[in-house]
């Protein structure tokens, strides 16, 4: 018997993306962001979509949603991570988004779905005896559930990012744990996927242009100063490759953010994707051989989703919904370690 999700906070539908390819069945989806909804719906049409602030929505408006409850169901948490992120440097303990994981909790308290999965930025834990995690992980065991949590590595899983997460798993009526890693040395599906691996056959595009027959293989203007800053930019290479006349001022006297304004490499990983990772400037974001950043499918693409994945909204949009998704590759994983335990339970029913 195949397990239902709820999936909140959904962005995009990264979640949604890995748990379906792993076998799971979406029922619904809930955000606040309009694009985002419209992404989701555009990937899942046979979901319920709720569009709306989970602050001010009751746990029985997923009544309709869930009807005669027939299947194991489980809940994904995964509210924004950009008060717990490393590189938000103004958010304060008065931003509204710490309180989501509580907001999160309403519904599992009210709904006691069968497993419960969240993700977020390994910053989370840093609040370990207060916080948003601690009163979470608090509630769970109040509530009978058993739960591992842990920092994992988006590439144990296929995701060609050197990209940490924060999971959580939880089930009320079966043991339950981080899934094994798949990708490595010596793992089942062999060694850490690379960025070739993921964009190498895209069609070539220039800055500044869409492909024909994808819309989402769509690339960012450039400057013709950023322009001559890539042209003099080797694979893998960054701004230490350029003539002293490209150099920005602040970077004369400062050697830090190597990133910004890199190529990525064919045989390695990206760093992390953020919300402007089309965006040349803001990161190594640069295509490791054509001459522009790369596009909005490439992005999508090393996030791991699905090469016929649409995207809506603007450039700007899309890049900040993909840089938002949890990878379907690694949410995949997790969808398969969710029914391996579910099965004895299915068995019973």
């Amino acid at each position: 018997m195949s397990i239902q999700v709820i999936d909140f906070f959904s962005g995009c539908g990264g979640t949604s993306a890995g748990f379906r390819a792993a076998g799971l069945e979406i029922l619904g989806g809930l955000d606040i962001d309009p694009e985002a909804a419209a992404t989701f719906r555009e990937n899942f049409p046979c979901a319920t979509f709720i569009e709306g602030d989970v602050r001010a929505l009751a746990p029985d408006v997923l009544k309709p949603v869930i009807g005669a409850r027939e299947k194991p169901l489980l809940f994904a948490g995964c509210a924004p991570c950009q008060p717990f992120s490393r590189q938000n440097k103004t958010t304060t303990r008065t931003d509204p988004r710490r309180t989501l994981l509580k907001e999160f909790g309403r519904f599992v308290e009210a709904w006691l779905p069968e497993y419960v999965f969240i993700e977020n930025v390994p910053g989370m834990q840093r609040f370990r005896r207060s916080g948003p995690l601690h009163a979470f992980q608090t509630l769970l065991r109040k509530l009978g559930y058993q739960f591992e949590c842990s920092v994992v590595p988006a590439l144990w899983y296929g995701v060609p990012q050197t990209r940490e997460r924060l999971v959580l798993v939880a089930s009320r009526q079966a043991t339950v744990q981080i899934p094994a890693a798949t990708h490595g040395p010596g793992m089942p599906e062999g060694s850490y996927t690379t960025v070739g691996d993921w964009i190498r056959n895209l069609p070539v595009i220039g800055a500044g242009q869409t492909h024909a027959k994808d819309p989402d293989h769509a690339a960012a203007v450039l400057s013709e100063t950023n322009l001559r800053r890539i042209r003099a930019t080797p694979e893998g290479g960054g701004r230490e490759s350029w003539p002293k006349s490209l150099w920005l001022e602040c970077h004369k006297t400062y050697s830090g953010h190597s990133d910004v304004y890199g190529r990525l490499a064919w045989d390695k990983q990206a760093a992390g994707l953020t919300t402007r990772c089309i965006s040349y400037s803001n990161g190594r974001f640069g295509h490791p051989s054509q001459d522009r950043a790369l596009s909005v499918r490439e992005a999508a693409c090393l996030q791991t989703f699905p090469r016929d994945y649409r995207f809506i909204g603007s450039l700007s949009s899309k890049a900040r919904q993909i840089g938002n998704a949890v990878p379907p590759k690694m949410a995949e994983a997790f969808g398969r370690e969710f029914l391996k335990i579910n099965e004895p339970t299915s068995a019973g029913i």
